[in-house]
């Protein structure tokens, strides 16, 4: 991860610049519907548990539908990408993600509700490649590190859903409220789409019209090979440093909570907002992580990251204190804020949509993984112990990040 050139591209063609700023836009636009979205669904899990008169067993096993037909169809989407463009994949994918949404509260057993959340997955984790792998391409040609600008709207999509969906809970029906999310997502994919076919993916910087831009995006983005041979390795990699912040990320999601009530004995409400502060921070960290990659670069930034989120974790999983496991949330949130946009980022660099389906594979399967790996450590040992974890895992990010770079450097 050798670090990149702070000079900005300004490009030799005429209109080149808002071509580019309009589908910086659009991009922008679905990163942040997929948060909103996702997160309206799952703020009406418990009601639609209610309604499908499922138990804690069952609704878990259905709620892996979601996980399943996200991971089945990452790699295929990375294909698809590259046959029919991630442009065209990516508004397509919207609109499914948008229709199989309202699906979730006309089911009434468990195992038709892990049917239907099998294609609401398949759509959540296509989208998930197919807008990264557009991403990579505006990165490369924009010749500036913006991938944490779009992971920052997903992150503000997801926050903003979920407030709505809190505040409608109880005067809307689950059926009512997917169906308005529906109608607002096929609307927005309807306008923001038009942006994105109407322009094919931008060609990285040139020489003629970025020299120095172009140095940079010979060292850190070089041309997308497909996932071949000499590149498998270093996606591989990329992919394990998504699973690595991945997994924290999905352990506070669930453990966060329990963590301060369990052991702390902190309120409801002072529990609830453990994870609003980890997300907040990590909205706060990725809205400012492109001006942190131009003045780090991506490997001082991943080793910095890794290094601050396990100090966090180490605070918020230790602490006595229900105020210093807070901060300990928080500052976990900003360490791990840009490592995931990054690893996904420089996998799409060098492999193209394959290599973003490898990366996003990886990273989401260490979302799926922390929780059940924290729930065993903690009957095996206790959930403070099982939480430090996540900062293992974040300190192995961080030693990633620190061998790759030395190994540019030599």
């Amino acid at each position: 991860m050798p670090q990149i050139n702070k000079t900005r591209s300004h490009s030799a063609v005429p209109g080149e610049d808002d071509r580019l700023t309009r589908l910086r836009a659009a991009l922008t636009v679905f990163f942040f519907l997929d948060g909103f979205v996702f997160a309206g669904w799952v703020v009406r899990i418990p009601a639609i548990k209610h309604q499908t008169h499922a138990s804690a067993g069952s609704l878990g096993l259905a709620l892996l539908g979601v996980s399943a037909g996200a991971v089945v169809t990452m790699t295929l989407t990375g294909r698809l990408c590259r046959r029919f463009g991630s442009h065209l994949v990516t508004v397509w994918c919207a609109a499914l993600l948008s229709l199989t949404v309202v699906l979730p509260p006309l089911t009434h057993s468990a195992p038709a509700l892990g049917a239907v959340l099998l294609l609401f997955g398949a759509a959540y984790g296509s989208l998930n490649v197919a807008f990264n792998s557009a991403a990579v391409d505006l990165v490369a040609a924009l010749g500036r590190p913006v991938m944490p600008s779009f992971h920052a709207a997903f992150s503000l999509g997801g926050m903003v859903g979920a407030g709505l969906g809190g505040l409608v809970a109880g005067a809307l029906s689950p059926t009512v409220h997917l169906a308005g999310l529906a109608v607002t997502g096929l609307v927005v994919t309807a306008a923001a789409g038009r942006v994105l076919l109407r322009y094919d993916a931008p060609a990285p910087a040139t020489a003629a019209a970025a020299p120095a831009a172009v140095t940079a995006a010979q060292e850190t983005a070089p041309a997308p090979r497909g996932l071949g041979p000499r590149n498998r390795g270093p996606v591989i990699v990329f992919g394990l440093v998504a699973l690595c912040t991945a997994y924290g990320e999905g352990a506070l999601a669930d453990w966060g909570a329990l963590h301060l009530t369990q052991d702390l004995h902190s309120s409801p409400g002072l529990a609830a907002a453990g994870y609003s502060c980890f997300a907040l921070a990590m909205t706060a960290g990725r809205l400012s992580g492109t001006t942190l990659l131009e003045r780090l670069g991506r490997s001082r930034t991943v080793v910095a990251g890794g290094a601050t989120a396990a100090a966090g974790m180490l605070l918020g999983a230790l602490a006595p204190a229900a105020w210093a496991v807070l901060l300990g949330f928080a500052v976990t949130g900003l360490g791990l804020a840009n490592i995931f946009p990054v690893a996904v980022e420089r996998a799409g660099a060098l492999a193209g949509p394959s290599g973003v389906a490898v990366a996003s594979t990886l990273g989401y399967g260490g979302m799926l993984l922390g929780p059940p790996a924290i729930g065993f450590m903690a009957e095996w040992f206790s959930l403070p112990t099982a939480l430090t974890s996540v900062a293992v895992l974040a300190a192995v990010a961080a030693v990633i990040g620190f061998r790759a770079r030395h190994a540019a450097a030599g």
